[in-house]
Formats: structure tokens, sequence, C-alpha cells
């Protein structure tokens, strides 16, 4: 295994299988061709489109796109076509600065294609030998990938909230770190990747930020996350580029942090170009 493996990993789908959701003509996810059709039976709310399936275009407004999906979405989960719900709320657009289209249930999100956004916290400290990051071992209740390592905090971008005050938010909720030092957490880089998942298509842009810990300071597990692990920059390469221990976006979140570091460089791996260019990838709608 390698490093480009994992950032490889992230962005493995088949376009064919596949067909666009648009919004005003304006192209926001992708479908399978199975879900396609079980939106076809909901022709108040959906018509055939670019190849694919549209927002009727008598919801003009993003408040009546978010009510006409809302209501229906119960029927979508119960014709096993589309994932449970799960009581978040997600904007759609396809960049952050954009307006949003609708608003949608989290789990709904990637079995539209939709992209979503979160936010990713890099808490390191520093030693004479370099960074050392604070590393989470997921919950075993979680719904993704139990029991796999993560970042100190992360979490996606519910709808209406800027992201530093997500990153407060999840910084309390996931290691009990106070409002106060979240507040320290400074945007450092941004990635975005397309894979194909069984609940449909992640496409992601993940906000990282890196977030200097005082010697001292440990976070606290949380119903999240089990425990934490204070772990040299240099072993948590070693385990993202040897094992499958994290979470499978997670690698790409501690590759980058190694890149921008200094510990992955052109000198060091063959593979530089390709790893960088593949913690950017963002297909532009066709529509």
């Amino acid at each position: 295994m390698s490093y480009l493996d994992k950032v490889n990993l992230c962005n493995r789908w088949q376009p064919s299988r596949f067909a666009p959701f648009t919004v005003t003509g304006t192209q926001v996810g992708w479908l399978t061709h199975e879900r396609v059709a079980a939106l076809a039976d909901h022709r108040d709310v959906f018509t055939p489109a670019h190849g694919g399936i549209a927002l009727h275009q008598s919801y003009s407004t993003s408040k009546a796109r978010t009510e006409a999906v809302k209501k229906i979405a119960p029927d979508l989960v119960a014709s096993g076509r589309f994932p449970e719900l799960r009581q978040e709320i997600y904007a759609v657009k396809n960049r952050w600065s954009e307006k949003e289209y609708l608003r949608m249930d989290r789990g709904l999100v990637p079995a539209f294609g939709a992209r979503a956004y979160g936010v990713h916290v890099n808490g390191f400290v520093e030693k004479k030998d370099g960074p050392h990051l604070w590393i989470g071992t997921r919950a075993s209740e979680r719904m993704v990938e139990p029991g796999k390592l993560d970042n100190i905090v992360a979490g996606g971008q519910p709808a209406g909230l800027s992201l530093i005050k997500n990153v407060i938010k999840e910084c309390e909720e996931e290691a009990s770190i106070g409002a106060a030092r979240a507040k320290a957490a400074v945007p450092a880089s941004v990635i975005t990747y397309v894979c194909e998942r069984d609940d449909g298509l992640r496409a992601d842009t993940l906000f990282c930020f890196d977030l200097e810990m005082p010697r001292g300071e440990k976070p606290k597990p949380s119903e999240e996350i089990a425990s934490f692990e204070l772990m040299p920059i240099g072993e948590a390469l070693r385990l993202v580029r040897s094992t499958n221990r994290f979470k499978f976006n997670v690698n790409l979140v501690v590759i980058d942090f190694a890149i921008r570091r200094g510990f992955i460089t052109p000198e060091k791996e063959k593979d530089f170009e390709a790893i960088v260019s593949g913690l950017h990838i963002y297909p532009q709608p066709v529509v």
C-alpha cells in the first residue's frame, strides 16, 4: 500500500452508473439509474431532464424545494433505494460560497450525489522530534467506519452554521475542548474528492483546520470518540501508508498535514504530484 493508494480510494467511481440531478438547469448531484427511476414516481416533485432527473421548475425558491423533498423523504427511504434519514440538515450547493439550491437531510445527500461539506481539525502538539497528532478512535456504535482512527475532531457541516462555529461545536461535542481553545483553530487547507460508496456518491469538501494543543491538555472521549492517543507524525504516516486503520477520508487529512509540514515532499515521495492532485479532484457539473 502507499499514500497514493489511499488517495485513489477516495476518487473511485464509475460515471456510467450515474445520471445528473439538476435544479434550475444546473447540475448539483449524481444519482444511480435505479434511484432516478424511484424519483420518477414522484412526478409532482421531479421531472426527467438532461438524461437524469430534475426538481420541478414550479419550485422556484430554496424553501419550496426543501419542503418538497422533505415531504417525500420518508417515501424515498421506504422504497429501499435511499438510506435512512439522519435528522441533520445540509445545504445543497456546488461551491461553499454559493447560495444554496435547497436543504436536504444528511442521509439523502450522498444518495443524490450532492456535494457535502465538513470540517476536520488536526490537533497537534509541537515536540523536539516534530509535531505529534492527537488521534481519536471512533466509537463502536458509529454508523460510518466504527472503530477506525480519526482526527481529534471532525464533523459534517450543518446548513446555516459558519465553519468556525461548527469547529467550536464539534470540539466541545467530540473532545470537550472549550470554545476559547477551539477559536484558535486556523483554517489551513481544503480537500475535495468524489467516491462511490454504499450510500451513494460521496462528493465531499473538507475544510481542514490546524489547532495547536498545549502539552498538558488531553482531549476527553465522548459518545462519538472512544479514546485519544498522542501519536508522532511519523507513526501516523506509517499507519496511513501501511494499514487500513484510519477512516477512509482521514487518511487524506493526515497526508495533507504532512505535506504542509514538509514530511511528504517531491524528493521523498515519487508519487508526490499525483498525491497532491488527488487531494483536490472536483468534477465540474456537466449540465
